[in-house]
């Protein structure tokens, strides 16, 4: 019975594929008839017939995916210009009839029916054996915006948008080099949606553009409606917490990592792209590191790092030492720690899990509410409930404490997909704490860099350039050095051309004061 609904869907679709293979005849007749039964019950595509003189033409395109006005001038008022039937060619057409910007010519009704949904206009002639394509886009986009999960005190306030040209043109933007590539592919069989691969030629490594095209060219789903699909479907190891490819909104952290030697994917569709490959440091830097000056941003680093650290370990840590190791703890502090939970019914662990689990749930109902009403459901939610449990004599007040200092912790990491990998792991780190008290803390610490040393992303280890170790990569891991000591690329990326900027950058101190004093 499966086998039988197998072929049966396979010959299903084997019709319509039939029908785009042939080529476009020189009867317009002919191809609208085709087109129209491959687009039956689709309300949505319009069959715009026009008659000018001896001449027989039809536009086709999506309603709503189209700028009316572009159509009408170029392609309309155009047409209808008296012709001469002879001389209808599609050169001519080309060349003396289309005033758009940007047309081509296709044969097969296969490309008609692509481009139709890419939201192009195709243009067929009677006794024409070609289709003119006229790239007329528009329709209701959302327009470049400031990003919302990557905000930024300095730095550019534009985002990436659901339109792939727009971001493209946002990220040339910034790269203003004839070696900035953008190749184009199509990836799901019904979707088709479209994608960009973008990198510089002559800094990304022939070996990594190769592995990304291949991995792409593997992908064989039906739709990709998120870059969420493409980067579970090519990263090197999913069943990894640990995400292993960088997203982002931002055309000017597209534009550094491009210059680093990395490769983007631009999605249609989505405001999110995807930069390959990704280490573990670059989850812990923001974009507005490298705008601020470099003593901002070692302090505003080396914070993160240390902040890291508490998310993932200091609830763990909590409940280790009240229920093993209470010999750690100052005498003082430890007499506070006990009159607290002395009413407490739980032990450390469960009472841990409880305030936990109430958080992330108080943090998820405020991502998924209107956002005026998210973020006063978030605050006052976790105020009134952990006033109210400690009232109550379920939870300690040291407890809360612990378990807010974490959610703040936590959101000190400018990623979001690595913020999340930490805020998961904080659950098995409680468990190891209650079953084996900081003996299973460590246990857990020596389980992910053991994880993480193996993972690589595209080839690239996970922890480099810490491991393996590369002095000059460190300039830009813990702290970043001023920019006039920072002159080469990465060498985990860069092969060829890794001079990043010229000798004699560095200020030499007094020399502009001279000269004041000169004058």
């Amino acid at each position: 019975m499966k086998k039988f609904k197998k072929l049966l869907r396979d010959e299903q679709r084997s019709i319509p594929n039939e029908e785009t293979e042939k080529e476009i005849e020189a009867n317009l007749s002919i191809n609208i008839d085709r087109l129209k039964h491959l687009f039956a019950d689709c309300s949505d595509i319009v069959f715009r017939q026009i008659i000018a003189g001896e001449v027989e033409a039809c536009l086709l395109f999506v309603d709503g995916l189209i700028d009316a006005n572009s159509i009408q001038l170029h392609g309309i008022n155009q047409i209808l210009k008296e012709v001469e039937k002879d001389r209808v060619t599609a050169d001519f057409l080309l060349e003396r009839i289309i005033s758009a910007s940007s047309v081509k010519e296709i044969t097969k009704l296969d490309d008609v029916v692509t481009n139709i949904l890419k939201g192009n206009t195709v243009l067929l002639v009677d006794k024409v054996k070609t289709g003119i394509i006229i790239d007329a886009k528009g329709g209701q986009r959302r327009g470049v915006s400031e990003p919302e999960t990557e905000s930024v005190v300095r730095g550019p306030r534009e985002g990436l948008t659901e339109s792939l040209r727009v971001n493209t043109a946002l990220v040339r933007h910034k790269i203003r080099s004839n070696r900035l590539k953008a190749i184009s592919k199509d990836v799901g069989e019904e979707t088709r949606t479209g994608i960009a691969i973008m990198y510089i030629d002559g800094l990304v490594s022939p070996e990594l553009l190769q592995e990304v095209q291949a991995r792409l060219d593997r992908i064989k789903i039906d739709g990709i409606l998120e870059s969420g699909y493409i980067e579970e479907l090519i990263e090197d190891n999913p069943w990894s917490v640990f995400p292993q490819i960088q997203n982002t909104e931002r055309p000017d952290t597209i534009a550094a990592n491009l210059l680093e030697g990395r490769v983007a994917i631009i999605i249609d569709g989505t405001p999110l792209a995807l930069i390959m490959p990704a280490t573990f440091w670059q989850f812990m830097q923001a974009s507005e590191d490298y705008y601020h000056r470099y003593h901002i941003s070692i302090f505003l680093r080396l914070l993160r790092i240390i902040f890291v650290f508490i998310a993932l370990t200091l609830p763990s840590i909590y409940v280790a030492v009240t229920t093993y190791h209470q010999e750690m703890i100052p005498t003082n502090l430890l007499f506070s720690i006990a009159s607290a939970r002395e009413a407490i019914p739980f032990p450390a662990f469960v009472e841990a899990m409880i305030m936990e689990i109430s958080f992330e749930a108080l943090r998820e109902a405020g991502v998924r509410l209107p956002k005026i009403v998210g973020q006063a459901v978030s605050i006052l939610g976790a105020l009134v409930i952990g006033q109210a449990a400690v009232e109550a004599g379920i939870v300690s007040a040291p407890m809360v404490i612990v378990v807010s200092l974490t959610g703040i912790a936590s959101f000190t990491i400018p990623r979001f997909n690595m913020a999340i990998s930490v805020r998961l792991l904080r659950f098995p780190f409680i468990v190891l704490a209650g079953m084996f008290g900081l003996f299973g803390i460590v246990l857990g610490i020596l389980i992910i860099l053991t994880h993480l040393s193996k993972l690589r992303s595209f080839g690239i280890p996970y922890l480099s350039p810490v491991s393996p170790m590369s002095m000059k990569g460190l300039k830009d891991v813990f702290i970043r050095v001023p920019w006039w000591s920072m002159n080469q690329r990465p060498n985990q990326t860069v092969k060829v051309d890794m001079t990043r900027e010229g000798k004699g950058l560095k200020p030499s101190p007094g020399k502009g004061s001279e000269e004041g004093d000169e004058s």
